[in-house]
Order: C-alpha cells, then structure tokens, then sequence
C-alpha cells in the first residue's frame, strides 16, 4: 500500500504540471513574457524559504503570505491561487521523502490522504469566487487561531503538548481524524496552512509526532492537487510566483531534507506566530481602507 501512495504522488506530481504548463501556453503566455525581474527573484526568494521551512513542520503559507505583502509583486486576489498550484510540487516532494522514511500506518495514510484532497475539492470552486477584501478578512481572521495553535503548540500547553507513540489511529479516533482533516482540507482553499491543526489532531489523539510529518505533508499533497485544478481553471494565480514557488520550492525542500540536522526550532516557531500575526493585521487593515473607499 505504501508503494501505491508513492505511485500516486508522482501521478499526481506530472498531472498538476502539465496542467499547470498547458494552461501557461494556451491563455497566459503574455503575463509570464510581461514578468519583471523583481516579480522573478520575490518568487524564487519565497519559493526557497517557505518551503525550507516547511519542510522543517513551520509550514509554508504563513511565511509565503508575509513574504507576498512584504515584496509587494503579487496582488491579494491572486494569493489563495498562487499558494495552492505553486506549492502542490514542492509539498509532494515532502510527502514521497517522508513517506518513505517514517513509519506509519498505510491505512490512516489513505484515509487522512483522501478527507483532505475531499475538503479541499469541494471548496475550491467557492473561493475562487471571492472577491478581494473577502479573501483579506479570511485570510487576516484565520491567522489569529493558527498563531494562538501553533503558539500553544511549541509551549506545550494544553493537548498540543501531548506525544503519543501511535504509528496509526482506528475506530472513533480513525473517524474523528479524519472529519477534521476534511476541515483542515477546505480551509486549506483560503490561505489556512494544514499542517499545524492536522498536527494538533494527530497529537491529540495519540500518534507519535514523527508520524504527524507524512500525515500532514500527504494529505496537502493530496489535496492542493485537487483544489488546484479549480484555481487553473480560474486564472486565480499568479504566474511568475507560481513558477517560482514549483521550482524554488523544491530546491528550499532538498536543502532542508539534505543539510539541515537541528535548528532552534522553539524561536523559529515563535517567529512565525510573529509573523502570522503581522500578516493578519496587515491584511484585515488593508481590507478596511478598500472598504471605507467602497472597493470590494
């Protein structure tokens, strides 16, 4: 069943990038030729570390977020997109390494693989949908609980601090699991990183927080496929960041896997709950000022 999952992400891995490249050449060749060197190297600059760091569990959609309004080359409307499709390669990536290098169940795999691309899926065609300023407050909102999640998290306050040894889950904590990740998996739609709530859930219920890794970076290689062919289909990304999220992406996850032994994970974590926060409130601020202006 392993070998099966395996097979599946690399499926998946081709079928998103030719997806991705037919629909670059067919309806958006004049915005990839139209690219400016800033847009190009904000791309790649926030491919490469987002996903460095999420390969390390921080996550990448918080990072890429503040790194967006900090560049200032991608417009708010076009960031759900943009994270989705460009960030599906290097997650996959993620998930072939970890599942092939950490021990858990195939069955929990499958199961919390499948709730997740299912939520995603069926909430995909509503954002893409959304206008600006309702995207903004979505996105501001939503960082507020994620920092506090991830925050409590790296404390060790409450359930998030709880190990458990569990290489898989069954029964009602099986079916608990996964009706959460088909949650986390819609969420994922707006800007809602999976990977801290769907590690929050594994602990809680008793997994092993190594086993969290292939759970969290699965289910978002199962499920950005998924919701990424809405966004395609949409036009709701942007390219040069999308491109450079795909590649750059990949490069940020090989050196992470390859190079790095142990960093001070405690203050990294807390950085991010930092920057989340900072991100929220520029997003919900900026949402505000369109508003008293009667932009959507």
């Amino acid at each position: 069943m392993l070998l099966a999952i395996q097979i599946l992400l690399g499926v998946m891995f081709a079928g998103t990038g030719i997806g991705l490249v037919v629909d670059i050449i067919k309806n958006r060749m004049d915005e990839l030729k139209g690219s400016t060197g800033k847009q190009w190297g904000s791309a790649f600059a926030v491919g490469i570390i987002a996903n460095f760091l999420d390969t390390l569990g921080c996550g990448s959609y918080a990072p890429s977020t503040f790194m967006y309004k900090l560049f200032n080359q991608i417009d708010d409307i076009n960031i759900p997109g943009t994270l989705n499709v460009g960030d599906t390669f290097p997650v996959i990536f993620e998930a072939f390494i970890f599942t092939t290098s950490v021990e858990c169940d195939p069955i929990f795999l499958w199961v919390m693989f499948i709730c997740a691309a299912v939520g995603s899926f069926g909430f995909a065609s509503i954002v893409t949908k959304w206008p600006r300023n309702k995207i903004r407050i979505a996105l501001g909102t939503i960082m507020i609980p994620l920092a506090a999640i991830m925050l409590c998290k790296n404390l060790g306050v409450g359930p998030f601090g709880i190990v458990g040894t569990a290489t898989g889950l069954s029964g009602w904590k099986l079916i608990v699991a996964a009706a959460l990740n088909i949650l986390w998996g819609a969420l994922m739609d707006i800007g809602f990183g999976l990977y801290a709530p769907c590690m929050a859930t594994c602990l809680l219920l008793g997994v092993d927080a190594a086993t969290c890794f292939p759970v969290f970076m699965g289910s978002c290689a199962c499920l950005m496929p998924a919701c990424s062919i809405e966004f395609i289909k949409s036009h709701r990304y942007d390219v040069p960041h999308t491109i450079g999220n795909a590649i750059g992406g990949c490069i940020g996850v090989f050196i992470a896997w390859k190079l790095v032994t142990g960093l001070p994970m405690f203050w990294l974590i807390n950085l991010i709950c930092i920057v989340l926060l900072w991100t929220s409130y520029t997003l919900l601020s900026a949402a505000k000022k369109d508003k008293a202006k009667g932009i959507a």
